[in-house]
C-alpha cells in the first residue's frame, strides 16, 4: 500500500468520525439537551437526526415516558385523630427538559423525592379536613382530584406534569379496624337474632294454623264419619228389622250362628255353660221350638 493510499484511508477515517461525532439522534421517547462546555444552549430539541459541533457540544439524553412514583404507605391524621395506612403511587413526566435539569440536576431520584414529599404533604393536609367515612366512602375521588392539582402547580415548577395521582388502599389501624370489625359483627349478629326471632314468630303462627287446620279436618271427618256410622247402623237396623219380620226363625239361627263363631274363634277358648241351656238349642234340636 502507497503513502498517498494510507493517508486517503486515514482521511476518510477522521472525516467518519467527525461525520459520527457530529450527529446524534432524538428518539420520540426521548427529551435532550446539549452543552457548550458544560452550558446549555439548546433544550426545545425535536425528535429526529441533528447535528453538533464535534468536541464542542455534548448531547445528555431523558427519559420521557410516563415514570410511577410507588412510594410507600404512609399514615394520615383524620380530622377525628384517627390514623390511616395509605397507599398511593403517582404518575408524571418530563415536560421542560430544561427547567427538569436545572431545578433537579436531570436525576430520577431526585424527581422522585421532591414529588413523594409534596404528595405527602397534600395527602396529609386533604385527610386532616376529612372523617374516616368521608375518605373510604365518599370523598378519595376528589381527594385525587385536590391533590393531582395542587401538585401540578409545584411540578410545572420543576419541569414535570402530574398525569394522575391514585389511592391504592386506605385501611384502618389494627385497633381501629378490629373495632369497626367487632361493631359489624354485633350489628350483624343483632340483625341475624332479629331475623330468627321473625322466623320462630312467622313458624308459631304456621304451626298454630296448621294444627287448627287439622283439629278443622279432624272434627269434620269425625261427624262425617258419625253421620255415616249413624246412616250405616239405621239401615242395618232396617236390614235387620226386616229380616226379623219375614222369617224370625232364620234372624235367629243366624244370630245363633254369628255367636257360635265369635265364641269359638280359637282353640284356646274355654267356655263353662250348661249344654241345656238357651245358647245351645239349635245343637240340641235341629228344628226347635221358637222362643216366645
Amino acid at each position: 500500500m502507497t503513502a498517498k493510499s494510507t493517508l486517503s484511508l486515514v482521511l476518510i477515517a477522521i472525516v467518519s468520525a467527525l461525520v459520527i461525532a457530529s450527529a446524534y439522534y432524538v428518539d420520540e421517547r426521548e427529551r435532550a439537551i446539549v452543552f457548550k462546555f458544560g452550558e446549555i444552549v439548546r433544550s426545545d430539541i425535536d425528535p429526529g437526526l441533528h447535528w453538533k459541533v464535534p468536541f464542542i457540544n455534548n448531547v445528555r439524553f431523558f427519559d420521557a415516558r410516563v415514570q410511577t412514583l410507588d412510594a410507600d404507605p404512609q399514615r394520615y391524621l383524620t380530622v377525628e385523630k384517627k390514623n390511616l395506612s395509605v397507599d398511593s403511587f403517582v404518575k408524571w413526566k418530563i415536560r421542560d427538559v430544561y427547567l427538569y435539569y436545572t431545578r433537579l440536576r436531570g436525576l430520577k431520584s431526585n424527581a422522585r423525592s421532591r414529588l413523594d414529599q409534596r404528595v405527602n404533604d397534600s395527602l396529609r393536609q386533604e385527610f386532616g379536613k376529612r372523617t374516616v367515612s368521608e375518605v373510604i366512602s365518599g370523598d378519595r375521588a376528589l381527594i385525587m382530584e385536590v391533590v393531582q392539582k395542587a401538585m401540578n402547580e409545584e411540578a410545572a415548577t420543576l419541569g414535570i406534569e402530574i398525569i394522575d395521582v391514585r389511592l391504592k388502599r386506605v385501611d384502618l389501624e389494627e385497633a381501629i379496624s378490629q373495632q369497626v370489625y367487632q361493631r359489624m359483627s354485633a350489628e350483624r349478629e343483632r340483625v341475624a337474632k332479629e331475623l330468627r326471632a321473625q322466623g320462630e314468630e312467622e313458624a308459631e303462627k304456621i304451626r298454630a294454623d296448621a294444627d287448627r287446620e287439622r283439629e278443622i279436618l279432624l272434627a269434620n271427618a269425625d261427624r262425617e264419619g258419625q253421620i255415616i256410622r249413624g246412616h250405616g247402623d239405621a239401615k242395618a237396623t232396617e236390614l235387620y228389622a226386616s229380616a226379623f219380620g219375614r222369617d224370625k226363625e232364620f234372624y235367629s239361627l243366624y244370630r245363633t250362628l254369628n255367636a257360635y263363631r265369635d265364641s269359638f274363634n280359637s282353640k284356646q277358648d274355654l267356655m263353662i255353660v250348661d249344654p241345656s241351656s238357651e245358647f245351645f238349642r239349635y245343637f240340641r234340636e235341629p228344628n226347635p221350638t221358637p222362643s216366645p
